[in-house]
């Protein structure tokens, strides 16, 4: 038994703890697959145990250990790629874990003809080629066909390398292994080009990682003489590790800032957002000398659709209230959701009364028209109030009010009008049923 890899084991076991309660805590399907390829880690130095053993046990742990480092480097390298879901990912994504797979085990075992393992490196190119150009007019990506480069050079260099005399297999399969985690390295720096710690010490350990596989073959092949513990080796691994505990912590440390300043039901900027934002228009509008606009837009039946429907379609009717505003105003302009069935609109450069009104005269009708919500169709319709600066007020505080007041006027003006067509609906009634008699 290789008791030498037991620290490793431990090593890799606390940082397995470690990252599994860092995803716990930001859970997402790219930290899922994460944890599932550092389980394949963990296995792969679990095997290492058996690596001296004779016989079968000898050649099972030499397959698992190959078997598991390579499914977890395709793990990592297609769980952050932006057309995963795809139904041509996932046929992509499932040949290349069965080619690395079922190439690793022939390496391992050396089992069947020459030709077998001449297939099975030509998949490596066949395969990804007759994909991508499968699905061409569906997923036309550079990380698509950057994979499909990689491939065909490795399938050429197994084509030419793995049979040669003494070394052709050790050649190989740190081939196969530099190109997997290369191409990892590649997909993390297309998917985290961001400035952060976490980006840097995961593409750079993907890099070191697949580096390993090409100066190993070189020291032994070149100065036999010098011997590098294993140990150094297994770095990058800790190294790839750290960094993407880093990038959940990152990813959580943002999540946290979207959440502390939007709307968790729309996703719209929320009333502390809006504050900020109002002081900035106002500041930016006194230095230019501008006029800006604030909207205000109260839900007439928001409540009766929630007594009567109950609150799923309610949230349901404001989701789909801020996908109409959103996609309505500019985008240098702001929608926010700074009530329960309160919208405000902030819109600038140079924006007059009549340009503000016309804007919230379209909203209103486009929520004046029923909203299909799949399962209902509510009608619910609103009051708009606006208020322009410097005209009606000079300061945030009082421009909400004056946008406010003018809301809750339109809203009684809409009321009254209700009742009095109401009113005299009824009182029609009695004169059409005495010209009946």
């Amino acid at each position: 038994m290789n008791w030498r890899v037991l620290p490793d084991i431990a090593a890799i076991t606390l940082l397995l703890c470690a990252f599994a309660s860092t995803a716990r805590r930001h859970y997402s399907p790219a930290a899922r697959i994460w944890l599932i390829g550092w389980l394949l880690i963990a296995m792969h130095f679990v095997a290492f145990l058996l690596l001296p053993l004779q016989g079968f046990l000898g050649m099972l742990g030499s397959t698992v250990s190959l078997v598991a480092i390579v499914s977890a480097g395709e793990l990592f390298k297609t769980s952050i790629i932006p057309f995963r879901k795809e139904n041509s990912s996932r046929w992509m994504n499932g040949l290349l874990l069965s080619v690395n797979a079922l190439y690793m085990i022939l390496l391992a075992t050396g089992i069947g003809p020459a030709w077998v393992l001449n297939a099975a490196a030509a998949l490596f190119a066949i395969g990804p080629l007759a994909i991508t150009l499968a699905s061409l007019r569906k997923v036309n990506f550079a990380l698509r066909w950057a994979t499909v480069i990689q491939n065909i050079a490795l399938a050429i260099f197994l084509l030419v390398f793995q049979h040669q005399p003494g070394n052709g297999h050790y050649l190989a399969m740190n081939a196969v292994l530099f190109v997997m985690y290369l191409g990892c390295s590649i997909n993390f720096f297309f998917a985290y080009r961001r400035a952060t710690a976490g980006a840097f010490v995961t593409i750079a350990g993907f890099m070191a990682w697949a580096s390993v596989f090409v100066l190993a073959p070189w020291l032994s092949l070149v100065y036999p003489q010098i011997h590098v513990e294993v140990e150094v080796w297994n770095l990058p691994k800790y190294l790839v590790a750290l960094g993407m505990i880093l990038l959940l912590l990152e990813d959580q440390v943002e999540s946290n800032k979207f959440l502390a300043l939007h709307d968790p039901l729309t996703g719209l900027p929320n009333r502390r957002l809006f504050e900020d934002r109002m002081t900035i228009a106002l500041e930016r509008s006194r230095r230019n000398d501008t006029q800006m606009a604030l909207l205000v837009i109260d839900l007439d039946e928001f409540k009766n659709v929630n007594d009567t429907l109950g609150h799923h379609v309610g949230d349901m009717v404001l989701q789909r209230v801020a996908s109409i505003f959103s996609d309505r105003v500019r985008r240098s302009d702001t929608v926010s959701r700074t009530g329960g069935d309160e919208f405000s609109v902030i819109i600038e450069e140079s924006a007059n009364r009549e340009e503000a009104e016309s804007v919230g005269s379209t909203l209103r009708q486009l929520l004046d028209d029923p909203l299909d919500l799949g399962t209902h169709t509510v009608r619910i319709g609103a009051s708009v109030g606006v208020a322009i600066f410097p005209q009606d007020a000079t300061d945030a505080e009082s421009l909400c009010i004056a946008a406010d007041r003018r809301m809750y006027e339109a809203k009684h003006y809409a009321q009254r009008l209700n009742r009095d067509a109401t009113s005299a609906r009824q009182n029609s009634l009695p004169a059409l049923d005495s010209e009946s008699k």
